[in-house]
């Protein structure tokens, strides 16, 4: 018997979105079926959201920031000696952070939302800047006591240092693998994603359990702000627990 599948796709965004289908398996109009043809619909369950708000800082302000940050105070990365940070601070450090985490608060909300199903009261936790130079990287890792994380971009980064995201590395996945040349990678089997162009003044976000790096630096200077935020509360039917 002949059969096709199509993969389903998610209408709608936040709170009530589902796939299309009404979350059934989809069959083919009854032409289709007395021709002997069951269509099949690939459902993703569980999808994990990563947003990018495009160009949310004006020039104007990314030009500010790039030029304060060549006089600010930088550490070098431990792993990677072409990548430096500036201290990790408060939102109330200083004004350029104030203003930022003003920016940025209306997009942590909306996309706390689409986390926890509720608008919540956030607040940016840490903030600080990243400085790779050609040739550096920045290691895997996730950002720990955090719910959401963001990164601004305030340069326009090579395609080689872009964002890249990471299946988790155990726990819920196959122990054995069919990754080669002649495999065809999709978002079911894959085990990394690297983030589209990005431009300056655009604001990506993710869970910040989110394993995450940026490959070896083959282009300019690549400068970026990034932030930790977490909600003032959580509850679960009752069982609620409340953050500083």
């Amino acid at each position: 018997m002949r059969r096709s599948w199509t993969i389903g796709k998610v209408r709608g965004a936040g709170r009530g979105a589902r796939p299309s289908g009404r979350g059934r398996m989809r069959h083919a109009p009854s032409s289709l079926n007395r021709a002997g043809a069951i269509v099949s619909q690939v459902i993703g369950l569980f999808p994990t959201p990563v947003v990018r708000v495009e160009r949310l800082l004006s020039s104007e302000l990314i030009a500010s920031i790039t030029s304060e940050i060549q006089n600010s105070q930088k550490h070098t990365n431990a792993f990677s000696d072409r990548l430096s940070h500036t201290p990790v601070t408060s939102v109330d450090a200083n004004e350029i952070y104030a203003q930022l985490g003003e920016i940025v608060m209306p997009s942590v909300v909306q996309f706390g939302e689409v986390l926890f199903g509720e608008t919540l009261r956030w607040q940016i936790k840490e903030i600080w800047m990243n400085v790779l130079e050609p040739g550096g990287r920045q290691s895997i890792h996730t950002h720990a006591n955090s719910f959401i994380s963001g990164v601004l971009y305030l340069t326009q980064p090579h395609p080689s240092a872009n964002l890249v995201f990471h299946k988790s590395l155990g726990g819920t996945n196959f122990i054995f693998s069919n990754h080669h040349q002649g495999a065809r990678i999709n978002a079911y089997n894959g085990s990394k994603w690297m983030m589209p162009e990005i431009t300056p003044g655009d604001l990506v976000m993710f869970p910040s359990y989110l394993l995450h790096e940026v490959p070896t630096n083959q282009g300019e200077q690549r400068i970026s702000i990034a932030f930790n935020a977490i909600p003032e509360r959580l509850d679960n039917f009752g069982y609620a627990i409340r953050f500083a």
